[in-house]
């Protein structure tokens, strides 16, 4: 938030502070941002790489109208399912989100599980020297057709293992761009992003809970899902033309549906398998969450919030 000091004529800015909340799925991120926003006079912006999809509201967990409670939020629903959306998109948005939010003087909160998004604009990440090559990616994407995603999995694997760690088995558009750039490297086409020392000074809260506490949370999310009519929402992206192999599509639940429609699998697994995976990638994001620099670790429960707006008014008050 910008703290600003007036003197006579002059009007001196402080400091620019945004709050950072990651954590795994499932682990309440939402009512936490919620709270905290309506505390200290926030607006929200999500950094979630599926949320950003129009049309994928139920699969990614996306807050309501109405559950917003009047918090105005960011980053939601802007692109079209068949579109592909990078971190460079996300980084440049958000950035210019942060400092519209700042110069009506409230307190961005950025908020999501997708760790990517959170380091590259945390680390301010210029992304000028990152290059695309479509032969290499038609070249992927005909292996993946032919062999399967755990074949072309394995491949990033052998190349380079702890990458392959934070991407899912199934999310092939993410597999084959870390195989891109990895090929791109090679060849002397390719710059690794640069990292900047940000105006904007942001400080990261990690919500963590008890592992078996959170499995069960997300099991009970997804049977929640299917309630709300996730079957449904998958069908209707496929019936508008978005296609299985678009990046909108890698997301959990949706890439499962696609398969069952295909009658690749029974409805009973196709439940289960969402329900491993989404347990899979909270694993990844926990794994994530320690590799990153300056965070502070909030434990899930009734004073999560109260911690929070503590550290964050002491912050703005330095």
């Amino acid at each position: 938030m910008l703290k600003k000091v007036e003197f006579g004529k002059i009007l001196i800015v402080m400091r620019k502070l945004a709050v950072v909340i990651y954590g795994p799925t499932g682990v309440g991120k939402t009512s936490a941002s919620l709270a905290i926003a309506k505390m200290l006079k926030g607006e929200i912006i999500s950094a979630d790489s599926m949320q950003v999809y129009k049309g994928m509201d139920i699969g990614t967990a996306k807050i309501s109208k109405e559950e917003m409670q009047g918090v105005r939020h960011h980053m939601l629903s802007i692109v079209k399912p068949n579109k592909e959306f990078t971190v460079c998109d996300y980084v440049n948005k958000t950035k210019q989100k942060v400092e519209q939010i700042l110069s009506r003087g409230k307190l961005p909160i950025i908020v999501g599980g997708t760790g990517l998004y959170i380091k590259a604009l945390v680390e301010d990440y210029e992304f000028s020297g990152v290059y695309k090559d479509n032969k290499i990616r038609n070249k992927y994407h005909n292996i993946a057709e032919k062999y399967g995603n755990e074949y072309l999995h394995k491949m990033l694997e052998e190349k380079n293992p702890s990458k392959a760690e934070t991407i899912c088995v199934n999310d092939t558009f993410r597999i084959i761009r870390a195989l891109e750039i990895i090929e791109l490297q090679e060849s002397g086409k390719f710059n690794e992003p640069v990292k900047h020392e940000s105006d904007v000074e942001y400080l990261v809260f990690a919500i963590t809970m008890d592992r078996n506490k959170l499995y069960k949370r997300i099991n009970a999310r997804v049977n929640k899902m299917f309630r709300q009519g996730l079957k449904k929402e998958v069908k209707a992206l496929v019936e508008s033309g978005v296609k299985k192999d678009s990046p909108a599509m890698q997301g959990i639940g949706y890439k499962e549906l696609i398969a069952h429609f295909n009658k690749e699998m029974k409805m009973k697994e196709t439940r289960e398998l969402i329900k491993r995976r989404s347990r899979n990638y909270a694993k990844r994001q926990l794994t994530f969450m320690r590799g990153m620099k300056d965070v502070i670790e909030i434990k899930a429960g009734k004073n999560a919030v109260n911690e929070i707006a503590t550290l964050v008014k002491a912050k703005l008050e330095e």
